[in-house]
């Protein structure tokens, strides 16, 4: 049980990585607020999960739905220890000019200012428990970033360098900070990240991309996210933790 007595909470959790990492943590002792847009979802994960779990309707891009989360959090469990911030969303694949500016803002409100709201929510938390973990899921596209997703590549080049700053800032409080970086996995974004219908002969030209041969699965998160959230990862922090088969070499 290794997060026997933290509390977590998870964005975006009602499906795909965010479900994975929320399974994950309370299959290994923890508490976890399931945060997600999608009620229906995450309220149906949180049935599942039992009393470990609680629902929590939140769109990350609104500082009243964040602040409201975290207070459900601590009414709910008395505390908070790690924050995951894995909502995200994406533009289609295409050339950067045919990108509006109404999804441009949208994909930086929901992939980086979200992660500024919850750190102003989260963190007068942490710092009094002079302890706590935050992890970012950013993203290989901030590492090696190749056409058709600029915009998006820059968001989560946001969330990784975010992510290094904040370990920085945040070492003297005993707060740990990483990004989780995937490489593209079957998730409900997997058609816009490819910029193509997701049939298998699609797939079968991603996934000649990356050496280890597929793609990554929620359970691969999970796992990066369960460790970097435990003792065993007690003295790292400020990482960009690849998760990607080897892509980004």
């Amino acid at each position: 049980m290794r997060l026997q007595n933290k509390v977590a909470i998870v964005t975006g959790a009602a499906s795909g990585f965010g479900a994975a990492i929320a399974r994950t943590y309370v299959a290994h002792g923890a508490k976890v607020a399931i945060a997600d847009i999608n009620e229906a979802g995450a309220q149906a994960l949180a049935t599942e999960l039992g009393a470990s779990a609680i629902a929590v309707r939140c769109d990350v891009t609104k500082k009243a739905d964040i602040e409201a989360l975290v207070a459900a959090t601590v009414k709910a469990f008395g505390t908070l220890d790690i924050v995951v911030n894995n909502a995200g969303t994406t533009h289609k694949n295409q050339p950067l000019l045919e990108v509006d500016e109404a999804t441009f803002d949208r994909v930086y409100a929901v992939n980086v200012k979200s992660i500024y709201y919850m750190t102003f929510a989260t963190l007068p938390i942490l710092r009094a428990k002079k302890s706590g973990v935050i992890l970012n899921v950013g993203s290989v596209a901030g590492i090696r970033p190749r056409p058709g997703l600029t915009w998006y590549n820059s968001s989560k080049g946001a969330v990784n360098i975010m992510s290094k700053s904040l370990a920085a800032e945040l070492g003297p409080d005993n707060i740990r900070v990483n990004a989780i970086c995937p490489v593209m996995g079957a998730t409900g974004l997997l058609e816009a990240f490819m910029g193509m219908p997701d049939t298998p002969e699609n797939r079968k030209k991603f996934i000649a991309t990356v050496p280890m041969g597929r793609l990554s699965e929620p359970e691969d998160i999970a796992n990066a996210a369960l460790f970097l959230a435990s003792d065993e990862a007690a003295f790292i922090s400020g990482v960009e933790f690849p998760v990607d088969g080897a892509r980004t070499v």
